[in-house]
């Protein structure tokens, strides 16, 4: 065909998509939704990424590597040790620690440092950087903060912060302002606040303790100057390379993100369900117009070729209307993704959205690729077709009436494989979400036929309940089964989602629940500000400790101590119990030896939570090495207990046992049991007011900290909650255009009916009937495959994914929720088109075109 009768093809086809603007729009409308979604989540994590790489990189600066003590802090000596007797002249002692500043609703990185050794690492805390000596090191609690956040707190220099550190106040005078030489520094250091060194001692009570010491070392020499500098160490110190923490992080976060990406892309799928069933419907109405065409000589190949373009137009302005959507939404979501990361991992103050050329492109990828994906079957429907069998109308309902047992064959197989990729060695959480991928598509395949037989026993019951109109809706819904088979398939995933997702939820929290009444025994929690939610990072004031304790009312008490070590595995949590085999009532063993409690206060061993177990291979009898004061010391693993406090584990002591090998006093929580016929509800406020004035801590109940341990578990799921309501948008939109496609296709059908004497009121009743019809048999079926993807939610990627054992809870309400939701969805979409059919002239629509 010549180039120039190719352009009267094109033409033409976008001549076709502009008088139907609403499927036009629809279409684009479903690539841009999914578009959308997977580009938010992904900008979400990437900003999420780039500040925490930001904030290390300016709190890292320019050393290469770092000497750590055993637990959380180093004898200041070791400093003078290494500069003088190891000759390591590049090297910089830190103390770090977060803090709150009055006026700023998040929370700081403080840094430590020496100004006169900071030079060849941080640029901005050096003596070069303007610093003024005198005034920095003289004694008085002063500091730097950056200057676009003293913008924001209008301070001047000279001028007093107000700071809060693990629950104390404390003052700090701004002598200066960190100056960001470019827009990357400014986002790296508007969460920090520099000060002396032996300003942060005081600040974190860290008297004669470093957090850590920086070195630079030569590349070509490490090798001989680490095995050389280790020497001059003290036990339990080591020597590691900076980078190791960013491998660390990006290791505790990987689940998290994947977690997120895989439901993104769950949006993505429904709307390749739009795509196709407005792909299929947009051929379907051109039928007589391609059988005209095929019968003056346009190969089957031009038409192939053209209903693609359409789709890359579609795909193209999708795509590009997703991503700028997708940069709007991700500025909602990276506030989500934020907390959730600060709840369960580390600190970070997302202020800016970092917008990433890979999103983007992913973005683009799969606009484009969905869309010719969706589109390529109708497309090739259209042009293999012959001639006679193009004119006909109805030549696309039979095939797929013909072809219903086919495809639930294949449907079938798809499910079947799904199960075997369950199998696969080694799959990790790629290979659950690709089962899941399977079951939902496989299951789609099988809807078709599931819905004639759903048809045969709802056509004599809406007999009954709305006479010849109700067996005409539930017909319908059959004789166009290539229609609504699709749209109904987009309902049923975006629902089953919902259930899935919803089982899982629901099962989680009340595993949860159940493990805090267990492992919350005492009557009152006494704990200081943490910057990381579900980590105890603050230390309780000795003195406070004491007052409460004797506070009357209190009858007992022990205490907890929270802190990182360096294991054989890594760096990991370490908690240390002074509770005797009263412990046994506090925690739920899923293994363990049968005489551990009784040793456990003798000997050297420990337990790990099944997710420390399960990420680390740990099993019972396994011996686990840790970095001490007293140097490398072995524990034998005795037990494994259930944990939902922390997905990366938990390893956990007695504290006799920990005072043997850590030279460490400090408390992290208190736990205090109310004596018989004293109201806990009164202890809480006698308590309050013992310590109001000294630290500013959390004093919570029994009951009070469930309900903040909970809040906690709600708010990380909020995420999953926009995407799962995005996901049913997506449907909402794909039924919505199914019945806009019944409505232009049938309208010469309707027109007859009118005609014969059918009234507008009857009319809508027939439409609405069969909208009902679609959005109950949708309910209906995304019930088994949403508890099936909630049983691999809960069985599989969960446990791969963090480790946990849940019990598997199955809520009525929700199931009844999600019927509800596919009924009220389809009626909803339902009320235009039945709206337009009832107003449409008989007359016009019997006229041929």
């Amino acid at each position: 065909m010549t180039k120039h009768s190719s352009d009267l093809l094109w033409l033409s086809s976008l001549r076709f998509l502009l008088q139907h603007p609403w499927h036009f729009a629809l279409s684009i409308l479903g690539v841009a939704l999914g578009v959308s979604v997977v580009v938010s989540i992904d900008l979400s994590n990437s900003s999420a990424k780039t500040a925490f790489s930001l904030s290390t990189e300016a709190v890292t600066g320019k050393a290469t590597h770092q000497i750590q003590g055993a637990a959380e802090d180093l004898d200041e000596e070791v400093y003078r040790t290494i500069r003088i007797d190891g000759k390591i002249r590049k090297s910089a002692p830190v103390v770090e620690g977060y803090a709150r500043i009055q006026g700023v609703k998040r929370t700081f990185q403080v840094l430590g440092v020496d100004p006169i050794a900071e030079a060849p690492f941080r640029d901005f805390a050096s003596q070069e950087a303007g610093i003024e000596l005198s005034e920095f090191m003289g004694g008085e609690n002063t500091g730097l903060i950056a200057e676009s956040v003293a913008d924001e707190l209008e301070a001047s220099i000279g001028d007093t912060l107000s700071i809060s550190v693990g629950g104390r106040s404390f003052s700090i005078q701004l002598i200066g302002l960190i100056d960001a030489q470019d827009d990357r520094s400014r986002q790296a250091l508007e969460s920090l606040l520099v000060v002396d060194v032996s300003t942060a001692q005081r600040l974190f009570d860290m008297q004669g303790q470093l957090s850590r010491i920086d070195l630079i070392l030569p590349q070509n020499d490490e090798d001989n100057i680490i095995p050389e500098l280790k020497t001059v160490l003290p036990d339990g110190a080591d020597v590691i390379r900076s980078d190791s923490r960013t491998e660390t992080v990006e290791q505790m976060t990987r689940a998290f993100e994947f977690n997120l990406q895989a439901l993104s892309m769950l949006a993505l799928l429904v709307g390749m369900f739009l795509i196709y069933n407005t792909m299929t419907f947009s051929v379907v109405q051109r039928r007589p117009l391609i059988g005209r065409l095929r019968a003056l000589g346009v190969t089957k190949n031009e038409i192939l070729t053209i209903i693609l373009k359409e789709a890359v137009l579609i795909g193209f302005l999708g795509t590009v209307i997703g991503i700028i959507s997708g940069i709007f939404l991700a500025q909602v979501l990276v506030n989500l993704v934020t907390q959730s990361i600060n709840d369960l991992y580390f600190v970070l103050s997302v202020q800016e959205l970092t917008i990433g050329l890979f999103p983007l492109l992913k973005g683009v990828l799969l606009g484009l690729g969905a869309t010719l994906i969706a589109s390529y079957w109708p497309a090739r429907e259209a042009s293999q077709a012959e001639v006679s069998t193009v004119l006909k109308r109805s030549s696309n309902e039979s095939k797929i009436s013909q072809r219903m047992v086919s495809l639930a064959g294949i449907g079938l197989l798809g499910g079947l494989a799904g199960v075997g990729v369950l199998f696969i060695p080694n799959g990790g959480i790629a290979a659950g979400y690709s089962s899941l991928l399977f079951m939902i598509v496989g299951f789609s395949l099988i809807i078709p036929l599931l819905i004639v037989g759903m048809a045969k026993i709802f056509r004599p019951v809406l007999g009954k309940l709305n006479g010849l109109i109700g067996k005409m809706s539930v017909r319908g819904v059959v004789t166009e089964l290539s229609r609504t088979s699709v749209a109904i398939a987009a309902l049923v995933v975006a629902v089953a989602a919902t259930v899935g997702v919803g089982v899982m939820v629901d099962s989680f929290r009340t595993t949860v629940v159940s493990w805090l009444e267990s492992q919350l025994q005492a009557d009152v929690y006494v704990q200081p500000p943490s910057s990381v939610s579900r980590n105890a990072d603050s230390e309780l004031i000795p003195m406070l400790v004491d007052i409460l304790k004797e506070t009357e009312g209190v009858a007992e008490s022990h205490t907890v101590r929270s802190v990182d070590v360096r294991t054989n595995n890594g760096t990991d949590n370490l908690v240390a119990i002074d509770q005797g085999e009263t412990a046994r009532n506090t925690y739920q063993l899923k293994e363990g030896d049968p005489v551990f409690w009784q040793d456990y206060t003798e000997e050297d061993i420990l337990m790990v939570s099944e997710v420390y177990a399960y990420r680390n291979e740990v099993n019972l009898g396994d011996s686990l090495f840790m970095e001490t004061d007293r140097g490398r010391q072995g524990f034998e693993v005795r037990a494994i207990n259930f944990d939902y406090a922390s997905d990366i584990g938990t390893i956990t002591i007695n504290r006799e046992i920990y005072d043997r090998y850590f030279e460490d006093e400090a408390i992290s929580g208190l736990a205090l049991y109310a004596a018989d016929g004293v109201e806990v509800d009164d202890l809480v406020e006698r308590l309050r007011e013992r310590s109001e004035g000294l630290q500013e801590v959390f004093i919570r109940s029994n009951k009070g900290l469930r309900e903040a341990s909970i809040e906690i578990f709600d708010r990380t799921f909020t995420v999953t909650v926009v995407l799962r309501m995005l996901a049913i948008l997506v449907a909402f939109i794909g039924v919505l255009s199914a019945l806009m496609a019944l409505q232009l296709e049938r309208s010469r059908e309707l027109a007859v009916l009118r005609a014969n004497g059918m009234t507008p009121g009857q009319l809508w009743n027939y439409v609405i009937t069969q909208t009902g019809v679609m959005g109950v048999m949708a309910g209906i079926l995304s019930v088994p495959l949403g508890i099936l993807m909630a049983y691999i939610l809960v069985y599989v990627i969960n446990l791969r994914s963090f480790g946990w054992t849940l019990q598997f809870m199955i809520s009525p309400e929700v199931l009844i929720q999600a019927v509800t939701l596919a009924i009220v969805a389809a009626l909803l979409a339902g009320l235009y088109p039945s709206w337009k059919m009832a107003k449409a002239n008989p007359a016009d629509a019997l006229r041929n075109e």
